[in-house]
Formats: C-alpha cells, structure tokens, sequence
C-alpha cells in the first residue's frame, strides 16, 4: 500500500512539474500576409527565427501565423507597436500613413542593386529610420530589402509611355506619385490583394516584391512581366520588427536567443534574396508568360519623373525628408 503510495505521490509530482514547466515557457505571436510554407523567403525568415529560439531551449516559443491569418496587412504596424503582436515581417511602407519618412524606405530609384541595399543598413540613413521605428515602440531585428517587378494583363511596361491609361497597384505613396504623374490611375491594396484585383479587373497591372510575384502565384493573371534586371527601380525595406513591449518583458537568455536568431535571419535572407529575381523569370517563362527588362533609357526617363514628383513632393512634405534623401543618396 506504501509502495502504491509512492508511487502515486511521484507520478503527480511529475504532472504537477510538467505543468510548472509549460506555464513557465514563453510563447510570442508572430504575423505576416505572405503565403506559409511557399517558400516565400519572408515567410522562411519568420520561420527559421521561431525554429533558433525554440533550440536555444530559454522557455520561449514563437507561433508564426502566416497569410494574414492573425492580422490584416496593414493592422500589424499597430498592433505592434500597442504591444498587442510580438513579431512581424513588415514592409515598412505600409506604415507611411502614420510616418511619412517611411516612404524613404520605397522611393524610386533609391536603391538600385542588393550591394547597395546592405550598405544602407548600416547608414546613417537608416539610422534615422530605425529611430523612428523605436520611439513607435517597435525595434529591427533582421533587415530585408527585396527587389520589384511590374506585371501587366494589357502589355509590358518599360518606358513611361507604356503605363499611361492602366491602373496599376504600387506599394506605396512615392510610387503611386510617380506613376500617377506617367498617366497611370491607382488602385491601393496590399500585396496579399493583387491576385484577386486582376482576376476582377479592378487592376490592369501591379508592382511588387520578386518574391511576391512568385508566391502569390500572379503569373496566372500576367500578360507581360518587368523584371529588375540591371535597371531596378523598385526596391523595398521589409525588416522583421520586434514589438519593445515584448522585447522588454523577457530574460537577458530570451532576449539573446532572440536577436540572435534575427542576426541568422538576415544572414540567410542576404545568401538566398539575390537568387529570387531569377526564381521569378523562371516561373514566369514556365507559365508562359513574356518576360522583359527596362532599358538604361527607359530608367533613366522613370527616374526623371520621379524626382519631379515623388522626390519633389517627400522633401516639401516631410519634415526633414530632404535631408533624409541625401543621407541615402551619399552612400555609394
């Protein structure tokens, strides 16, 4: 019977120790609108970073809620930033309403090429803008920057001339000036709404990221896709934010296990963006789709009307844009 006992007052201590341990671990929400498990390189930042914080065994886990599942595209910066959400991969643009110097991080012609985008990120540039994503509340923990391409259902876009009469998404203010000042009328919406805007017809063309076009799978509704190629006009910031609300409520090892697993994030992220570009004319060659590249001139002539427009309109508008378009224009 003593036996029995015993054995008895073990097994709930190992129950009661199990629970223990489960109410001890830590588990953060984290969200974004890209599709999971595609391969979308977004969603395999967000995952690789919830798979470094689980092994480094500090009582934290992270739930990744992928495709919009947990919150709209453009509730996240606020929820991030209220300390409601913990995680997210954000293209920072989507932001600009609420912070206008964002549009910094998606104006025409700004960025170029992938070597240039890693020199910002460590420019005095983005110091300015990661300054303000911290006085918000929100902090980076793994920078990202993603070419773009434009796609049409009428025809390939190259020159200026060729937007005139379409509507066209574009992910954010400085392109949707710019575009609108070429001829083009605008439709907003986020990249997870492309799809279905050109399958009703409210959109006849799109811009977004490489990877975007891929996982959203819009060559089926694709007559003609504008690759980078050596001319790239669009080029986007889209970091992993960490809420400070979240960041501050957990141990130095959590914390550590954390940033850590950002820095391997972007280590990945910076060995695997460079082949998306090509991932993206591949598919888009397979689905049949024609695919061309903007020419020096065609570049040039965008770049022109942009800083006409989008430039014009950041540096008048925006307290101290000027200033911030010069910073990024001084790293070389």
């Amino acid at each position: 019977m003593l036996t029995r006992s015993l054995s008895l007052g073990v097994a709930m201590a190992a129950v009661m120790l199990g629970a223990v341990s489960a109410q001890a671990e830590t588990v953060l929400k984290a969200s974004h609108q890209f599709p999971g498990g595609k391969g979308d390189i977004r969603d395999e930042m967000v995952q690789l970073i919830a798979r470094e914080v689980e092994a480094a065994n500090v009582d934290l886990k992270i739930q990744v809620f992928p495709g919009s599942s947990l919150y709209k595209p453009n509730d996240q910066w606020n929820a991030l930033t209220r300390g409601l959400l913990d995680l997210t991969s954000f293209p920072l643009d989507y932001a600009s309403g609420r912070h206008p110097e964002f549009s910094a991080t998606l104006m025409p012609g700004l960025v170029g090429n992938f070597d240039r985008a890693v020199r910002l990120n460590d420019s005095p540039f983005m110091a300015d803008i990661k300054k303000v994503i911290e006085d918000q509340g929100a902090m980076v923990i793994a920078d990202a920057w993603l070419s773009g391409a434009f796609a049409s259902k009428k025809g390939c876009i190259t020159s200026p001339e060729t937007i005139n009469g379409q509507v066209i998404r574009a992910a954010g203010p400085a392109f949707e000036e710019m575009l609108a000042a070429a001829g083009a009328s605008i439709s907003s919406m986020p990249s997870s709404e492309i799809y279905s805007g050109m399958q009703t017809g409210v959109l006849d063309a799109a811009n977004t990221s490489s990877a975007s076009f891929v996982s959203y799978r819009l060559f089926e509704q694709a007559k003609c896709l504008t690759a980078p190629g050596e001319n790239a006009l669009w080029f986007m910031y889209e970091p992993v934010l960490l809420s400070k609300q979240t960041y501050d409520k957990l141990t130095p090892e959590q914390q550590k296990a954390l940033l850590d697993a950002g820095e391997k994030a972007e280590v990945y992220f910076n060995e695997e963006v460079r082949k998306g570009d090509q991932v993206m004319i591949d598919a888009y060659r397979k689905a049949g789709v024609e695919v061309v590249e903007m020419s020096k001139a065609d570049y040039d002539a965008w770049l022109e009307i942009a800083k006409q427009s989008a430039y014009k309109n950041f540096a008048e508008k925006v307290e101290g844009g000027d200033k911030l378009i010069e910073k990024a224009l001084a790293v070389e």
